[in-house]
């Protein structure tokens, strides 16, 4: 199991994420509120169980892909 982070970054309303999935809810959270805050149109973000793999961790405040 994994947190994905999406956004709502248009007027469609749905919800939109990337390829990061990261291993604790906190990191992702802290991912997508990093996101939110360079992009200007993002009127909602969210974090989401996935059972995708785990292949971001979050460091020092970036993103870092897990080999």
């Amino acid at each position: 199991m994994s947190w994905k982070p999406e956004v709502i970054a248009d007027r469609s309303g749905k919800w939109t994420g990337n390829a990061c999935r990261f291993a604790t809810r906190e990191e992702a959270d802290a991912y997508v509120t990093d996101l939110m805050m360079r992009w200007t149109a993002v009127s909602g973000w969210r974090s989401v169980e996935s059972d995708d793999p785990v292949n971001y961790t979050w460091v020092d405040g970036r993103a870092k892909p897990i080999a």
